[in-house]
């Protein structure tokens, strides 16, 4: 019995080492070596450096070039308005016209005195005429002579005074004709048909010269500062004798049809916002630019020299500033910081951070590490980006580092 026992356990150590030797082979076989992961596939740009004429845009306000206020220069009743409120007037139209007869009567007065005064001259004339021959003859004295001389010389500046008296009483009758000294957009009647004209309510209207128009915008205190710098370090250049180009973006977006030029800055700056207040003046031909219109403005002319664009999704900031994915001589990913500057359309301006013929990732950065060798094609503006991780097609261009 006991030897059957053992009989028994040594079959079963027998089909058990047999079974695990035959399934031994047949588990290896069925092992794979576990694949590599394909290299990412990127976009990249390759940075150059060039120069780049830039734009910048500012929130303005439109001014008259030329604001008149229309006021009578006499008093007196305001007879009746000539012009329609709110119309174009032209230079030496006739606005507002005053009641002339009060001053037809000062005018006929003064000419009166002025007939009076010249009869009396001719008059000390004729006197001094006699007494000076009998002056000479010894017949009368030399005071008699001094009396007449006097006399003319009195009665001529009384002439003088009669012929000035005459023409301001033109001058006054001429000022109840109220005339627009300028071509430009009349505004509306401050004083009604029939109301007296005094000093104290002198104003009638105003008229706003439309063309030239002066557009007003702001540059604050670090930006004026920072360009001035930029300037001074030679990366940016300004237009020749600072001639900036100014155009003016309408308010549903449209470019209006004439620029301008800068004509005036402020010499200091503005103590309450900090600003620095520029102008310029913009031909408005067809008055389409009214005063006190809220525009953009774009100033053109300054370039950028030598300077490194990439598209801005190809930046990404991170706990420390800036960076972009960079590929490296191996074809591995690099992580750069960089310093940024301005947009520039899509893209963005680097100051630091990046040489000319470097590879800048621009699509599928996002997972990228350090070190993790990447595939690349050239990055097309118009094409949908790149997935992120994806990988490299069968027909994927090679990085210089794939391979080895």
């Amino acid at each position: 019995m006991e030897q059957k026992c053992r009989t028994n356990h040594s079959w079963y150590l027998i089909t058990g080492v047999l079974l695990a030797a035959s399934l031994l082979p047949l588990s290896c076989k069925g092992e794979k070596k576990a694949a590599a992961p394909p290299s990412p596939l990127v976009s990249v740009v390759t940075v150059s450096l060039k120069d780049v004429p830039v734009a910048a845009e500012y929130v303005a306000q439109t001014q008259s070039s030329h604001l008149v206020n229309i006021q009578a220069r006499v008093s007196g009743f305001l007879d009746r308005r000539l012009y329609t409120e709110g119309a174009l007037v032209k230079e030496g139209q006739v606005l507002f016209q005053m009641d002339p007869k009060p001053f037809k009567v000062q005018l006929d007065q003064a000419v009166a005195a002025l007939v009076k005064q010249e009869a009396a001259l001719e008059t000390a004339r004729l006197n001094l005429e006699r007494t000076k021959p009998l002056t000479e003859l010894n017949a009368l004295s030399q005071r008699d002579l001094d009396d007449a001389t006097g006399q003319y010389q009195s009665a001529a500046a009384a002439v003088e005074q009669a012929k000035a008296q005459v023409e301001t009483a033109k001058l006054n009758l001429s000022y109840t004709t109220i005339t627009s000294p300028v071509t430009g957009v009349s505004s509306s009647a401050q004083q009604t048909d029939g109301t007296y004209i005094s000093p104290q309510n002198s104003l009638l209207t105003t008229v706003a010269v439309l063309s030239p128009i002066w557009v007003n915008f702001s540059l604050s205190e670090n930006e004026m500062q920072r360009y001035r710098s930029a300037l001074s370090r030679g990366l940016v250049r300004a237009p020749k004798d600072e001639n900036y180009e100014v155009e003016v973006i309408l308010s549903d977006g449209s470019l209006f049809p004439h620029t301008g030029r800068i004509t005036f800055a402020e010499p200091s700056y503005n103590m309450q916002t900090g600003t620095f207040l520029l102008r310029a003046s913009v031909n408005n031909p067809n008055g389409i630019l009214r005063p006190n219109q809220f525009v953009r403005v774009r100033v053109k002319g300054a370039v950028v020299l030598k300077s490194v664009l990439v598209p801005q999704r190809a930046v990404q900031q991170g706990s420390k500033g800036h960076f972009v994915w960079v590929v490296d001589k191996e074809g591995k990913a690099e992580q750069r910081p960089v310093v940024v500057g301005d947009w520039h359309g899509d893209d963005w301006f680097i100051f630091e951070g990046l040489r000319a013929g470097e590879q800048v990732v621009v699509d599928g950065g996002l997972t990228l590490h350090p070190g993790v060798p990447v595939s690349v094609k050239p990055f097309d503006a118009g094409a949908a980006p790149v997935a992120a991780g994806s990988a490299s097609p069968k027909t994927g261009t090679k990085s210089s580092g794939e391979g080895r």
